[in-house]
């Protein structure tokens, strides 16, 4: 059966891992989904990522980050744009997530990157997720 959202299937998938305190999530790998681990990662929302060969595809495993406490360091993950309502966003109307203490992931032009790098490259996209 094929996946209408398969984005939103990988936050699920990190979701549930943090509520179930997972050190790691196993995802089925695309590019986009690469991108933004990747882009997890470079903010330090996440440890770490990899791709490795699944019996099927490639797979994306997560390793996932946890505070001192043990509290994960995301505390909430949401789609924003989705396959039937597209968001898209200027550089300029990206207004900070959780007071600057959150991202969003935006796919550009130039990549996905999250929002501080769209203004600093002042460009904007379609805004794939809210990371905090």
């Amino acid at each position: 059966m094929s996946m209408s959202d398969p984005i939103a299937d990988m936050l699920t998938r990190m979701r549930n891992a943090l509520l179930r305190e997972h050190e790691q999530v196993s995802i089925p790998s695309s590019k986009i989904k690469e991108n933004i681990a990747k882009v997890l990662k470079a903010e330090g929302f996440i440890n770490d990522y990899a791709v490795n060969d699944a019996p099927v595809g490639k797979e994306l495993v997560v390793t996932l980050k946890y505070s001192t406490k043990g509290e994960p360091v995301i505390r909430n993950i949401q789609r924003i744009s989705k396959p039937g309502l597209r968001v898209f966003k200027g550089f300029n109307s990206l207004k900070p997530v959780l007071n600057g203490q959150g991202i969003f992931v935006i796919s550009t032009s130039k990549g996905v990157m999250s929002d501080a790098q769209c203004k600093e490259m002042r460009v904007g996209g379609e805004v794939l997720c809210a990371v905090s």
